[in-house]
């Protein structure tokens, strides 16, 4: 079965809206551990503007679940996950000024500098996953690098979902198809939801484990956090 790992990110951002600390971080994070969820996922970015770097150290000691940390491996980046050690970390190709994640990396240009990084993350014991599309040639790149998984950065599917979900999938079917024979894990994530989660997953092979932040916790403002997480959980089985 596809484990859940649920981000936290817009939890954070709700709170960063008027300062204080309501909503509570480290009380949704243990929530969501408690309603289900097999991991959680935070992506600490370079203005704070939601999950903060000391939201990241409070957080780490209160879950038994798996920690994921994703983000662009800046100096100040790569110094956070090398103290908090998570169980896995995510590399994303964002500039620091990116609203959100959009695209995956260039693995044949940055192999070098990707695979300094895995390395060092790796010789802590910490899983790695980078951010990428569907090109063979990305993917391939990405076993070049040594990296454990490949997160496949799912928008393009979401976006064409409703037009045409067959054609929306099959890129993406063929690339794990592809990324298995490397010998790579798969991850997926970014504008997952209800609605078209089953299907991807149903139809992509090797799955495992799914990030989905901002439609879950969207969904949580109408159905709660418990019954949301139990409705993505339901999704993936």
């Amino acid at each position: 079965m596809t484990k859940l790992s649920v981000n936290i990110n817009k939890i954070a951002t709700i709170r960063n809206a008027r300062g204080g600390n309501i909503p509570d971080v480290k009380l949704a994070a243990i929530n969501c551990e408690k309603f289900g969820a097999e991991g959680i996922t935070v992506h600490p970015r370079p203005d704070e503007r939601h999950i903060t770097y000391q939201d990241v150290y409070n957080i780490k000691p209160i879950i038994r679940t798996e920690f994921n940390i994703e983000g662009y491996p800046s100096k100040n980046f790569i110094d956070l996950v090398c103290k908090i050690k998570p169980h896995q970390v995510t590399l994303v190709p964002d500039p620091p000024d990116a609203l959100t994640s959009n695209a995956g990396w260039d693995t044949i240009k940055h192999k070098d500098f990707l695979t300094e990084v895995i390395s060092e993350f790796k010789e802590l014991g910490i899983r790695t996953s980078i951010f990428v599309d569907t090109n063979f040639k990305n993917i391939e790149g990405a076993a070049k690098v040594n990296t454990d998984r490949i997160e496949l950065y799912t928008e393009p599917y979401a976006a064409d979902f409703a037009k045409n979900k067959e054609m929306a999938v099959a890129d993406f079917t063929i690339a794990a198809e592809h990324a298995l024979k490397f010998g790579l894990q798969i991850n997926a994530g970014h504008d997952l939801n209800l609605e078209n989660l089953k299907y991807f997953i149903e139809n992509v092979p090797g799955i495992s484990e799914v990030s989905i932040g901002h439609a879950l916790i969207s969904d949580a403002l109408y159905y709660g956090l418990d019954n949301t997480i139990k409705l993505y959980l339901r999704e993936l089985k």
